[in-house]
């Protein structure tokens, strides 16, 4: 029995679901797609690894295959929209849904090859969408459902200029749904400015970490951490994940945890697009037990089984922090997590405290090993920074934005010069 069965999609779907061996939806899917299938404005309010692609993807999908019409799925990093994408391609292709995938550092005219074909649902980001968009080599007049996936990611990456302009270039007669881990003000001005009525879907209170997952802080000095690090690579034998606050650290971190014996591979701005999804591929295939990742680069990990999630920093903006122990406790399963804090930064573990509503129990160091040569020249160059609870705003590092848009064109299809179907073939 397919549990999906009784919340609205339909047969064919079902169908699809069933040969992809999705039989029982998370709470967000058992929630969402109901609503979404009706054609109600939604904001979802889930942890990243609670199922939430198929929560708006079903509904794109039996939307465009019954009534026409184009999706754009709105995402903040390459990883997390070339992993929608597939998913949204396995489900929608089985019946001539074609799907193209917009984002920085891949070929701009492999892109536009692909908007010519007229695909029914585009996965972009904000950045490389706007540059379409620029080029006249993209028009969303005929977008009848828009999705913003991570949408409080979206806006701490500094996205809010180029998603506003998108938003102006889509027909105001459209479905809306919006997913995001947190609940901050500037989602609410949004979700009220933009959409209509919105119905609010909540797994968990905003704020609010992952139930599965074991939390715990060592406060350690900073020339210790890359030894406390070890012990702990030492004693979990299951794959992990380390958060670096930075790029050049995380490069350090990697080559560290290499020297130490293990398998590392690492995903930040400064590694290419084929270098972060190889890296990224073999993480999941197991090639790499170790992954060392900045926040940004994350956004795009969908692997589950991470037993343990590692904050080597503690990240700059609190949110942070809720987004990065999601990457464990996945789907059901048990997962750990482990904080390094300076002994300075106390007023910055009382802010995550007050986000998550929990107190974090703090461990006491176990026995360090001895120190290697590599810890000794083992040294970050930047000093701790105090946990915000929202920053300032931050651009990524490939996304280009603050491009003028040109005017509204009356054209069909995605594609400036292109014309093209309506509903797909079934």
């Amino acid at each position: 029995m397919n549990d999906f069965f009784g919340l609205g999609i339909a047969p064919n779907l079902l169908d699809i679901l069933q040969k992809l061996k999705f039989t029982r939806p998370t709470p967000i899917q058992e929630k969402a797609i109901p609503l979404g299938i009706q054609g109600a404005d939604l904001v979802g309010i889930a942890q990243t690894g609670t199922g939430k692609t198929l929560a708006f993807a079903i509904p794109m999908l039996q939307r465009i295959s019954a009534v026409g019409g184009r999706g754009l799925v709105l995402l903040p990093t390459r990883e997390l929209a070339l992993q929608v994408e597939e998913t949204i391609r396995k489900l929608g292709g089985r019946f001539g849904l074609r799907t193209a995938v917009l984002i920085g550092g891949a070929s701009m005219n492999m892109q536009k090859q692909a908007l010519r074909k007229n695909p029914h649902i585009l996965v972009a980001t904000p950045g490389r969408l706007i540059d379409h968009l620029t080029q006249k080599t993209a028009v969303l007049d005929l977008v009848g459902m828009l999705v913003l996936d991570e949408a409080d990611r979206m806006l701490d990456m500094g996205f809010a200029p180029q998603i506003k302009r998108i938003l102006a270039l889509i027909p105001r007669e459209r479905q809306t749904m919006l997913f995001s881990a947190t609940m901050p003000r500037e989602i609410a001005e949004m979700a009220a400015q933009y959409m209509k009525l919105p119905v609010r879907v909540e797994i968990a209170p905003a704020g609010t970490a992952a139930e599965l997952v074991d939390q715990e802080i060592f406060v350690v000095p900073k020339h210790d951490k890359i030894r406390l690090l070890e012990k702990i690579l030492e004693d979990c034998r299951g794959t992990v994940l380390v958060f670096s606050r930075t790029k050049h650290g995380a490069k350090k971190i990697t080559r560290a945890v290499r020297e130490m014996g293990h398998t590392a591979a690492e995903i930040h701005s400064n590694r290419s697009l084929s270098q972060r999804r190889e890296a990224l591929q073999g993480f999941k295939s197991g090639q790499y037990r170790v992954l060392v990742a900045t926040d940004i680069a994350a956004r795009g990990i969908d692997v589950t089984g991470i037993e343990l999630v590692v904050n080597f920093d503690l990240p700059d903006q609190a949110e942070d922090y809720v987004h990065r122990i999601g990457r464990t406790g996945r789907a059901g399963r048990a997962g750990r997590a482990v904080s390094f804090a300076t002994p300075e930064q106390r007023s910055d573990i009382q802010q995550i405290e007050r986000l998550v509503r929990l107190r974090l129990p703090i461990r006491a160091l176990p026995e360090l090993p001895g120190a290697r040569e590599t810890h000794r020249a083992f040294s970050l160059a930047e000093h701790p920074r105090h946990v915000q609870s929202r920053g300032p705003a931050r651009t990524h590092g490939g996304q280009r934005g603050h491009r003028r848009v040109p005017p509204h064109g009356k054209r069909t299809g995605w594609h400036g010069r292109s014309g093209g179907g309506g509903r797909p073939h079934r």
